[in-house]
């Protein structure tokens, strides 16, 4: 199982702003199976089930995410592949885009930039969903980095400007302007998001990481930790259960 993201331990006093509003377009960009159910896995399912389209972007092929001495990159892979799809049908998310880089050399360069400024231009999100590249209060796994500060340049300028990338218009893809950053496992959150009716879909998502987490029958004391951070995410607000999140917002 991947790193948990980081909580702040002292209560919201206010400081928090409540996201209440649904977009029509979402996407998720993360490094390995199983980080998009830890990161955003309740609010997702909260929005999928209010309407809002939601695409994964998974970035590697989760090829080291093993602890088993016995198994290989090329055995894990498929067996990963395969539980990230039932986690996201879980989720009510259809679509997976895979990058496919090698678990553990995600590097932001142009090649990765490229790639993500084609999907945004692609599905056109209007919130996109990634790792907070800028947390200190705990260890930051280096493709999680990768990611948030890959996924930040992708929105802002590169998938906007039509001169970045000028030949995606050949492909018909236009430039697009996403409103929204939202990003997890973050050490300074400012929006939180009340997802007390579908933190069981996030625990039931993860869950089928098998080859991470094993199942719900062998890991209450795991479900017991997600709901407890997902209560203490809560903590000065009147619902039971939260995502916490640091938001960057575009320019109008």
């Amino acid at each position: 199982m991947t790193q948990q993201p980081y909580l702040p331990t002292s209560d919201s006093t206010g400081t928090l702003e409540l996201i209440d509003e649904t977009p029509e377009r979402a996407m998720v960009v993360f490094a390995h199976p199983d980080d998009a159910e830890i990161g955003t896995g309740a609010t997702v399912a909260k929005w999928t089930k209010e309407g809002c389209e939601v695409v994964y972007v998974q970035s590697t092929s989760g090829s080291s995410g093993s602890n088993d001495r016995s198994m290989t990159s090329e055995a894990i892979v498929p067996i990963r592949a395969a539980e990230q799809r039932e986690a996201a049908a879980a989720v009510g998310v259809e679509t997976i885009e895979v990058l496919d880089h090698a678990d553990g050399w995600l590097d932001p360069d142009r090649i990765y930039l490229e790639e993500l400024v084609r999907l945004i231009r692609k599905h056109r999100p209007d919130v996109v969903f990634a790792h907070d590249p800028d947390r200190y209060a705990g260890f930051n796994h280096r493709d999680h980095r990768a990611v948030g500060i890959t996924t930040k340049d992708a929105i802002y300028p590169y998938a906007r400007d039509h001169l970045h990338f000028p030949d995606q218009l050949d492909d018909g893809l236009e430039p697009w302007k996403v409103k929204h950053l939202l990003m997890w496992g973050t050490d300074q959150p400012n929006v939180i998001v009340d997802v007390s009716e579908t933190l069981e879909t996030k625990v039931e998502a993860l869950f089928k990481h098998e080859s991470q987490v094993g199942g719900l029958a062998t890991n209450v004391d795991a479900a017991s930790r997600l709901r407890n951070r997902a209560k203490e995410a809560a903590e000065g607000f009147e619902f039971e259960y939260a995502e916490r999140f640091r938001r960057l917002t575009a320019r109008p």
